[in-house]
């Protein structure tokens, strides 16, 4: 009996997928559940396990090759043919069984053949330990874990995902590295191809920013782009950060920062205007408006590369409850832990380059949604405020833009402007002290 493996649908937005590298070869005793291939698709790489148990005994698609979902990809013989089929896979137990008059009639040969099966086994696992996929090499980078000094516990002694996890999670690696790790280093990197002098190096382009660069020339000819800003005089929330801000990280063991306080006051306004969460289909002639807010929050992975994540029903969230949700996805998104579900079926996004410094940013609108915020960076600015008396003076307070992307095909720019007016009114008035306390 064999086994036809087809192309997963990663994600219920998710049509195809590429194979990035097979972790099993062709011969290969693959267990239930052990991570058989690496699979990219438009959304994130991950790691497939096998759904049945058996030898591979056929590779049908390529390292490389893009396919549909649903294509076979595979196939794999059933248990009793892979025992048939790889005799040397004598279970330890069948071995040890051997009679004792077989073993003194040829000690010699049955010594040599021991050690090379020794030799063998040490030889594969050493090859094993050396397949790492993508994302365990990128996990090991952001985090410069060593990987030799992790312990596999992947077929053959291959690290996986959750291997570099747990030795993060560990903590500081001791003295004393794993026994299996010690004997069998994972290979350095070869060394970068020698530039001659004043030379541009040329690299190949990443499968992310190959996605990225995709995606974005697709929303940016889907929607017709508009951006409309306004100024935030943020001193209200700044006092209740200061106010709150110490307990809130004593209880979360995180800063309490600007963005989950633009991302409740942005919760209200979306409720106002549904319209800039609502997405339209000019070529099913639909427009649909969602129930609840699925929230897009835009991660920043390092430098290299950009995902936007989901926060499902956020619209029922308090402040607090967007702040873990905030930091969790961000978490999850940098380790590699998000799968491609977590990264569709946002209806609104907010991207946040302030703590980079940016002054007014116009972001390109995640397709098929209607809108994007962006929050840029809060200083300190001298404003006229108005005393109680009616006079003005002058103040220091913190001051801050947002800016909106908005597709004037789904509404116009008075939606714009008092969807942007209906957030600055709840951060710079709302009782932000009852909301934390």
């Amino acid at each position: 009996m064999s086994y036809t493996i087809t192309m997963p649908q990663l994600g219920e937005t998710v049509t195809e997928g590429t194979i990035l590298s097979w972790v099993k070869q062709v011969g290969e005793y693959v267990s239930e559940d052990d991570i058989l291939v690496e699979i990219s698709t438009d959304k994130v790489d991950t790691e497939v396990p096998s759904p049945h148990a058996g030898v591979l005994t056929e590779i049908l698609v390529a390292a490389g090759t893009t396919v549909d979902v649903g294509t076979a990809i595979c196939v794999l013989s059933a248990e009793e043919e892979a025992v048939s089929r790889q005799p040397s896979a004598i279970s330890e137990e069948s071995a040890d069984s051997q009679s004792e008059e077989a073993v003194s009639r040829q000690p010699s040969a049955f010594s040599e053949e021991a050690d090379q099966s020794a030799r063998e086994t040490a030889e594969v696992r050493t090859k094993r330990r050396g397949v790492l996929s993508p994302v365990v090499r990128k996990l090991a980078a952001e985090h410069g874990v060593d990987l030799a000094m992790v312990a596999g516990t992947g077929g053959g002694g291959r690290i996986t995902r959750k291997d570099v996890e747990a030795f993060i999670a560990a903590g500081p690696a001791s003295d004393t590295a794993p026994a299996e790790a010690t004997s069998t280093p994972t290979p350095p990197p070869a060394p970068r191809p020698a530039v001659a002098p004043g030379a541009d190096e040329v690299h190949e382009v990443s499968r992310m920013r190959a996605r990225i660069a995709e995606n974005l020339i697709h929303a940016k000819r889907s929607a017709a782009h508009v951006w409309t800003s306004v100024e935030v005089d943020y001193e209200n929330v700044a006092r209740a950060r200061a106010t709150h801000g110490p307990a809130f990280k004593a209880a979360e063991d995180s800063s309490l920062t600007y963005l989950p306080f633009i991302a409740r006051a942005t919760m209200d306004a979306l409720a106002a205007f549904p319209v800039v969460h609502s997405i339209l289909d000019i070529d099913a002639g639909t427009h649909t408006f969602s129930r609840s807010v699925n929230l897009g929050i835009a991660v920043d992975l390092d430098q290299k590369g950009l995902v936007v994540a989901n926060i499902a029903d956020a619209d029922a969230k308090t402040i607090r409850g967007l702040a873990r949700s905030i930091r969790t996805v961000a978490a999850d998104a940098r380790s590699g832990a998000l799968g491609p579900d977590d990264l569709t079926g946002f209806t609104f996004t907010i991207t946040n380059p302030g703590p980079f410094g940016s002054f007014m940013s116009a972001p390109i609108i995640p397709y098929p949604t209607a809108a994007i915020l962006s929050t840029d960076a809060v200083t300190k600015k001298a404003v006229v405020v108005e005393l109680p008396d009616g006079s003005d003076a002058l103040a220091i307070h913190h001051i801050g833009y947002l800016g909106l992307s908005w597709d004037h095909r789904v509404f116009d720019g008075s939606t714009a402007a008092l969807f942007l007016a209906r957030i600055r009114e709840n951060l710079e008035t709302w009782d932000w002290d009852q909301e934390l306390s």
